[in-house]
C-alpha cells in the first residue's frame, strides 16, 4: 500500500509538470490588465480633469510655501494661521484674457460634490503671481466660491485624522473673463469656464492632521 501511494503521488506530480510545460505561455498585456484603482475619491471631479484646454501649452505652477508633492505648512492651514501660501505660474499662450484658480481636495467629497478650499477668477492676464499672506484679490479679480459659499477668501486645509490629503492648486488660462453669475458655486464656475481654457497647470500639496498638543 505504501509503495503504491508513493508511486501514484509521483506520477501525479509528473503529470502536472508535463501539462504545465505543454501549456502555452500566458502574458498579461496592458490592455488586458485591469486599470489601477483611483487613489483619490474625488479625482474624477477635479476641474483640471474636466476642463480640456484648447492648446497643448502647459502652465508651470509653483508656491514658495512647499515643494510640489510636499507637506503644506501648518501656517497655511486652518490649524494654525490659515495664511495664503502664495502662488505663481508661467504666462498663458497668446489669447489669454484672464486666469482662474481652483484649490480642490480630491481625497474627500461632501454628498458627492467636490470640496473647494479657494477659488479666484478674472485674474488679469498681466498678473502671474499672488503674494504669500494675500488678503484681497488683485485689481480686476474676484474671489469665487468655496465649500462655505460664494465670494470666499482663502480657506486652508483642516485635514482630518488618517492618510494625508492631496490639495490641487489648479490654474487655468482663459480666453475670456467670467460673468458675476459664474461665481455662485462650483457647477456654475466650471460651466462658465468650459470651452474657454487655453492652458492649465497645477501644484499639489499634502495636508495632514496637526499632532495633538501642537496647537
Amino acid at each position: 500500500m505504501e509503495i503504491s501511494f508513493t508511486m501514484t503521488r509521483c506520477l501525479s506530480a509528473t503529470a502536472i509538470a508535463t501539462l504545465l510545460a505543454a501549456a502555452p505561455a500566458m502574458t498579461l498585456t496592458a490592455q488586458d490588465a485591469p486599470p489601477p484603482p483611483a487613489t483619490e475619491p474625488g479625482l474624477a471631479l477635479l476641474a483640471i480633469r474636466n476642463l480640456a484646454p484648447k492648446t497643448e501649452a502647459k502652465l508651470v505652477v509653483m508656491t514658495p510655501a512647499f515643494k510640489a508633492g510636499g507637506d503644506i505648512p501648518f501656517e497655511n492651514t486652518q490649524y494654525k494661521g490659515n495664511m495664503f501660501p502664495g502662488l505663481s505660474w508661467s504666462a498663458g499662450p497668446p489669447g489669454t484674457k484672464s486666469y482662474a484658480i481652483i484649490m480642490q481636495d480630491a481625497d474627500a467629497m461632501v454628498r458627492g460634490a467636490p470640496i473647494l478650499h479657494w477659488t479666484m477668477v478674472n485674474v488679469p492676464a498681466s498678473v502671474l503671481k499672488l503674494d504669500p499672506g494675500m488678503s484681497s484679490p488683485p485689481a480686476g479679480a474676484s474671489y469665487g466660491p468655496n465649500i462655505r459659499g460664494a465670494n470666499q477668501a482663502y480657506m486652508g486645509p483642516r485635514t482630518p485624522a488618517g492618510p494625508k490629503h492631496r490639495y490641487h492648486l489648479q490654474v487655468f488660462a482663459l480666453d475670456t473673463t467670467l460673468p458675476a453669475g459664474a461665481l455662485a458655486d462650483y457647477t456654475s464656475l466650471t460651466a462658465a469656464m468650459k470651452d474657454h481654457v487655453l492652458a492649465n497647470g497645477e501644484v499639489i500639496g499634502l495636508g495632514r492632521q496637526m499632532p495633538p498638543g501642537s496647537f
